[in-house]
């Protein structure tokens, strides 16, 4: 129990995400790859249909599969029950993307699983009884999905999980059932999204069943050019064909992505660079951020570092700089919910600021 309630203590401390990592393939456009499988138990009620004491029921089956998980993963996980943990808490896993806001709104017997590098998470009585997410930083699709399967696997030798011969895994949502698998990719698309291509990328994504959704803001405004792309349907295709599809549909975005960079650099260079650098030097410097503008201004400072325009900075304090901007996040460093916004502003600049200056570029570190 002391080594679970030391990884609870680190979740809340530590604002890095390894598997955002920008040491991983294609990872000057892909940001991370998620795989997640929403599997449930045979003869127990999808958990909004369940009462306490099935729900109950559901997490003890779930607690005692756990130490084999363990074992076929060599990772330990650390275990969260979201009626134990504080609303700021919950927040900070909600903005980290380890749970969900549905996990949250009904927190009685409702528990995460989220190992000591994040990368895998198990949400128990979230719509379905279990769903398994592996992350893997860049495009690494099978690598993401081999873990989330070795994982089913473990799960499917010990519990009977609901599945028919016609239908495949049996869900709560219709859109999952089949495989139940939902695989998804984060992209950094501000090439696009200036050429104004994004538009033509988003509607040829739907008609391959595909979903193209801003990470942050909302449909009339993304903001930080950050977009999730996933499969749509699952019912009718392999886990294979799902992976594919989307991956042979990420590598043609990717593709377009770079050619609008290249244009950019050959014929608006001098308002590029002029762009990227401002939006470093405010990063830098501010004393006041709101969130929104960390997000937009961080895009250009990750898209000058990934095109080489900006040497002074690495990309591995995107993470940093990302949960670094949240809200949820910056109140749980200063321990309080009461925050004014200029008292939460002062602080993302604080915060952004420590973390370009923990993460410093070649030209940084040659000068050093």
């Amino acid at each position: 129990m002391q080594q679970s309630e030391t990884q609870e203590k680190d979740v809340f401390r530590v604002n890095g995400l390894p598997w955002l990592t920008s040491h991983a393939p294609e990872s000057d456009v892909v940001i991370s790859s998620r795989i997640r499988l929403a599997r449930n138990y045979r003869k127990v009620p999808f958990p909004n249909r369940a009462d306490f004491e099935q729900l109950a029921a559901v997490l003890q089956l779930t607690d005692g599969v756990i130490p084999l998980v363990e074992q076929v993963t060599q990772q330990h996980l650390a275990r969260y029950a979201m009626d134990h943990l504080t609303k700021l808490q919950r927040d900070v896993l909600v903005d980290k993307r380890l749970v969900t806001n549905n996990l949250v709104a009904n927190p009685q017997d409702r528990v995460a699983y989220i190992s000591d590098d994040t990368s895998i998470s198990l949400l128990v009585n979230e719509e379905d009884h279990l769903r398994i997410a592996s992350r893997t930083p860049g495009l690494a699709l099978e690598q993401a999905y081999e873990m989330a399967s070795t994982i089913d696997d473990a799960f499917e030798s010990r519990l009977d999980i609901a599945f028919d011969e016609k239908m495949g895994y049996l869900t709560s949502c219709p859109t999952n059932l089949g495989t139940g698998l939902r695989a998804s990719v984060v992209l950094h698309l501000p090439g696009l999204v200036f050429t104004r291509n994004i538009a033509n990328i988003i509607n040829i994504s739907q008609q391959l069943g595909l979903s193209v959704r801003g990470l942050y803001g909302d449909d009339k405004e993304v903001v930080g050019n950050l977009f999730r792309v996933s499969n749509q349907l699952t019912l009718g295709f392999s886990e294979q064909e799902i992976i594919d599809n989307l991956k042979s549909a990420v590598t043609e975005i990717i593709a377009h992505e770079r050619r609008a960079r290249k244009a950019l650099a050959l014929y608006m260079k001098e308002h590029l660079e002029d762009d990227i650098w401002r939006a470093y030097g405010t990063l830098r410097y501010a004393r006041l951020l709101t969130e929104k503008e960390v997000l937009a201004l961080f895009s250009k400072v990750r898209l000058g570092i990934d095109m080489r325009l900006v040497e002074e900075v690495s990309a591995d304090c995107f993470p940093d700089v990302l949960i670094g901007s949240r809200a949820s996040w910056l109140q749980n460093l200063a321990g309080t919910e009461n925050m004014s916004k200029n008292e939460l502003d002062k602080l993302r600049a604080e915060t952004v600021r420590s973390a370009l200056a923990a993460h410093p570029g070649r030209a940084a570190r040659a000068g050093a």
